[in-house]
């Protein structure tokens, strides 16, 4: 088993910055690759980085430039920092895990963006 807490979220201006932490407990020698998602208000779950095994990070494009992520090396902590918030960045972020036998996901943490 995998546990997953986010942290970081809060309200922020547009234009600002934050940055959100995934703390991972538990079997987390099992883990394989760590990503962030975000679901908007009336929107489907969407990707937003994926770290992999090698450390290789995807992006989507929607946040390509100004978002990025970055774990330390025995998987328990993922960051994620955000710049240039825009409103359409209000979602709920989850962090989310696949491991050898199944994926875990976080309880997530609320972003809102405005003035």
């Amino acid at each position: 088993q995998v546990q997953l807490v986010e942290s970081g979220g809060g309200l922020v201006q547009p234009g600002g910055s934050l940055r959100l932490s995934c703390a991972a407990s538990g079997d987390t020698i099992t883990i394989i690759t760590m990503s962030w998602y975000r679901q908007a208000p009336g929107k489907q779950r969407e990707l937003v980085t994926t770290i992999t095994s090698d450390r290789r990070l995807n992006v989507a494009d929607s946040v390509k430039g100004r978002f990025t992520s970055a774990r330390d090396d025995d998987y328990r902590t993922m960051w994620l920092k955000m710049d240039n918030l825009t409103a359409e960045d209000t979602a709920v972020y989850y962090c989310q895990t696949r491991a050898r036998l199944r994926g875990y996901w976080g309880q997530g943490t609320q972003i809102t963006v405005s003035s």
